[in-house]
C-alpha cells in the first residue's frame, strides 16, 4: 500500500507520472489517501487551477479504486512526531503515513528530507 499526495494522485489520474513514479505506481497497485487530499482537490477546482474537482471522470475514475484515510484521533496524534513544518493539508498527509505505517509518494522536497517519514 502507498499513500498518495496530491500532485501525485492528480498525475496519477491524468498520465502526467514520471518513469519512475509511473513504475513504483505499476509495482504497488493498492494505493491509499488522506481525506484531506479530497479537499485540497476541490479547493484547486474553486480557484480555477483544476477542471472538474472531484467530478472530473479522470480523477473520480481513479478514486473508485483508492483507499481514503480520514483524518482521525491516529492521524492527528502523529502530527508530533513530524520533523518539519508545512502547510497543514501536508503534514496530514505525512501524518496519515505515519499513523497507517505506509510509504508516502510526493514531490515536496520539504516533505521528503523528513526522516521519520517512510517515502516510497
Amino acid at each position: 500500500m502507498l499513500n498518495l499526495d496530491t500532485h501525485i494522485l492528480l498525475s496519477a489520474a491524468f498520465g502526467d507520472l514520471n518513469r519512475d513514479e509511473l513504475s513504483l505506481l505499476r509495482r504497488v497497485p493498492r494505493w491509499g489517501v488522506s481525506g484531506i487530499v479530497l479537499w485540497e482537490i476541490e479547493m484547486l477546482h474553486r480557484s480555477g487551477r483544476l477542471q472538474g474537482g472531484l467530478l472530473e471522470p479522470a480523477i473520480a475514475g481513479v478514486l473508485e479504486s483508492v483507499r481514503i484515510w480520514p483524518v482521525d484521533t491516529a492521524v492527528c496524534l502523529c502530527l508530533h512526531d513530524l520533523d518539519f513544518r508545512s502547510d497543514p493539508a501536508d503534514e496530514i498527509i505525512a501524518a496519515t503515513s505515519l499513523a497507517h505505517r505506509v510509504p508516502l509518494v510526493t514531490r515536496d522536497a520539504r516533505l521528503r528530507r523528513s526522516r521519520v517519514v517512510r517515502f516510497a
